[in-house]
């Protein structure tokens, strides 16, 4: 059963097209990634997904439902949940604040309890809970995003560049937490532009270049393809 299905999407900045008539399906359970080099379309998809950039031809469905015209924050509460590239934690707030702003329309004994399942997938957070999110490394940043888009315990995860810019030791320490809510059974979109580890992660994968998808399929089939590409 497909929890997402894109189809034939297009995503025009001005006279640019950023995706054209890309369709990616998503089922009930599995993480599927998408590859690709800067300007491919990934964040681009990611973005159409969250109702943070608007399409301009095709259909987003979640569970069956098309997502034109339901604004951003009412995407989050239908179950989507959004790791952005780059980590863009609030420097000002405290790993604490920081996870329990995405809760915002939960009752406070929801929040809480939502914020007690995120400690125990991330030790980190009861760690640090009042620490400013400003004082953590790039690799304990972005375990605080990644616990602020599960806090909501959401249907679908979507992950931009989890691993960009990050020491490897913090590589496999993202890649634990991710195996975590796997085992948790949370479906997840990610991607990367440097495929090696994120392939170790998931089920399917499609490889993006300028704005399309030019090839799909399992763990097996995309390695020598994204291997060709030099993503790995």
């Amino acid at each position: 059963m497909s929890i997402l299905s894109i189809e034939s999407l297009f995503v025009r900045y001005g006279g640019i097209t950023a995706l054209n008539g890309v369709s990616v399906e998503v089922r009930q359970g599995e993480t599927v990634l998408l590859i690709g080099s800067n300007g491919a379309g990934k964040s681009s998809l990611i973005n159409a997904v969250t109702g943070l950039v608007s399409t301009s031809g095709g259909r987003i469905l979640f569970e069956g439902r098309d997502l034109a015209g339901i604004p951003s924050a009412a995407r989050s509460r239908l179950g989507i949940g959004y790791s952005p590239e780059g980590r863009r934690v609030f420097r000002s707030l405290t790993v604490r604040e920081n996870v329990l702003s995405s809760t915002l329309g939960l009752s406070r004994a929801a929040a809480e309890e939502n914020f007690a399942w995120a400690c125990s997938i991330f030790p980190l957070l009861a760690e640090r809970a009042g620490q400013p999110a400003n004082q953590l490394s790039g690799g304990e940043q972005q375990i605080v995003a990644l616990a602020r888009a599960v806090s909501t315990l959401p249907k679908l995860l979507l992950l931009d560049e989890p691993f960009l810019g990050l020491a490897p030791v913090w590589i496999d320490r993202i890649s634990d937490a991710i195996r975590e809510l796997q085992r948790r059974g949370t479906t997840i979109l990610m991607t990367e532009q440097m495929a090696r580890p994120a392939l170790k992660l998931v089920d399917r994968a499609y490889v993006m270049r300028g704005g399309e998808v030019r090839r799909s399929g399992d763990v097996a089939e995309i390695r020598e393809e994204a291997l060709a590409e030099e993503y790995l």
